[in-house]
């Protein structure tokens, strides 16, 4: 048996997560007048059956007006509530903790979905409220030149939109809901009033860094009011936007917004002009770490990563070295929705099939006991000039041999750097 943080139990508050493995909420578009339809039970179902600890249901938004595209998922009426509340059942009937974000696109509403083109969208008729699904911002500022310029929202809009996202948590809370995100960053209504660049108010929401952050505080003020105690709450930065905003300004709103009520701080980064930051002129492997680990330790709260975490031994790396104390695993977990059972077989855990449902656990579990010839296909391709059966250095913790063949030393430096069992020995 191998002992791991990435597969130990996390409480927070009073929930309990199984791992330290979450899904992070990602926008599906898929919604029908801001109604969750079967795509969404699907997505979150297979998710939270695959073994993850928490479950995020992407960003529903606090109003109308906030919403990004037609697919957006809604929760500024209480007629949400019912459907919203089916998500949340079936991912704790999996055994996972179901969560949602609340959000607000702020002037990036009124878009097109992303694989249409993320442009601002053209007047329908099919949309029947157009007028009132008009952007607005703290300024009257575009997002970029292809974009519309935003209505500037009045101070008693300000004061309303914080009443909103409290309303949102009372809702989320009443749908069964146990863990809240608030999404402050990707250049969406909050991140808007915390950046200089799209913020040039006047009045107490403007100007100083405290009057910028004071919507977000206001917001959790209003959500903690709703949102009962023993639940967690999480905001959603973007830790490092490369344009004014940045790990320090993050870690000071971290220590205020831990005193108002917040638990975890999930570290993104980006959003609030087109350019992606941080990955510039090279993606690599948890390239946005290092803004979890800079939060965590300057403001001494909990933090999220999130950011090409691929494999099980890089996470609980990052949970060993105290870089975070949540792994959000998005894009990859799409890629593979059992991600939490492969990982917990590629690090040697013991009962790795126990910790998703036993209609298919129970199968995969008789079947590597019995043993079937191969390997599943979870595991890596055998590199070239590697027999199946040669003997790699397995990475820290791994079941298997810490000698390798002679000539695979490059090999085994692969399988210790991915967690892949390139020549096929330890993943059996």
């Amino acid at each position: 048996m191998t002992e791991t943080l990435l597969f130990s139990p996390m409480t927070i508050r009073g929930v309990t997560l199984k791992n330290r493995i979450v899904v992070p909420p990602m926008h599906q578009y898929s919604a029908q007048k801001g109604f969750p339809t079967d795509w969404h039970l699907m997505n979150a179902g297979k998710f939270a059956a695959g073994g993850a600890g928490l479950v995020v249901v992407e960003s529903t938004k606090v109003e109308r007006r906030g919403c990004g595209t037609v697919g957006d998922l809604g929760i500024w009426d209480d007629g949400f509530v019912e459907p919203l509340g089916r998500l949340a059942k079936f991912i704790r009937q999996q055994n996972s903790v179901a969560g949602i974000q609340l959000g607000h696109s702020g002037r990036k509403a009124r878009a097109t979905r992303p694989w249409e083109g993320d442009r601002p969208l053209q007047r329908t008729p099919e949309i029947e409220d157009w007028d009132a699904w008009q952007p607005v911002a703290p300024s009257a500022i575009a997002h970029s030149e292809k974009w519309p310029v935003p209505k500037a929202l009045a101070r008693g809009e300000v004061k309303d939109l914080v009443q909103a996202w409290g309303s949102a948590a009372w809702r989320a809370h009443e749908a069964g809901f146990d863990v809240l995100e608030l999404h402050g960053a990707h250049g969406y209504l909050v991140h808007q009033f915390l950046s200089e660049r799209s913020n040039q108010r006047s009045d107490e929401y403007g100007g100083s860094e405290a009057n910028r952050m004071r919507f977000i505080t206001e917001i959790t003020e209003a959500v903690r009011t709703h949102w009962p105690d023993h639940k967690p709450l999480f905001v959603r930065l973007s830790v490092e936007d490369n344009a004014g905003w940045g790990p320090e300004q993050s870690a000071r709103l971290a220590k205020i917004l831990k005193v108002k009520g917040v638990d975890v701080i999930d570290c993104s980064s980006g959003g609030i002009t087109e350019m992606a930051p941080i990955l510039g002129k090279e993606i690599k492997y948890s390239y946005q770490v290092p803004l979890s680990e800079y939060v965590k330790r300057h403001a001494d709260i909990m933090t999220m990563a999130v950011g090409l975490i691929i494999h099980g031994d890089q996470a609980e790396q990052i949970l060993r070295e105290r870089q975070a104390d949540l792994i959000a695993v998005g894009r990859e977990i799409l890629n593979n929705p059992n991600w939490p059972m492969d990982a917990a077989l590629k690090l040697g855990v013991e009962g790795p099939f126990r910790n998703v449902p036993p209609q298919f656990g129970y199968w995969l579990g008789t079947r590597a006991k019995r043993g079937f010839g191969t390997r599943p296909s979870t595991l890596a391709k055998r590199a070239a000039g590697s027999r199946l059966g040669d003997r790699i250095r397995s990475p820290q913790g791994a079941t298997g041999s810490r000698e390798c063949a002679p000539d695979d030393e490059r090999n085994c430096a692969r399988a210790v750097m991915t967690g892949f069992a390139i020549c096929g020995y330890w993943g059996k």
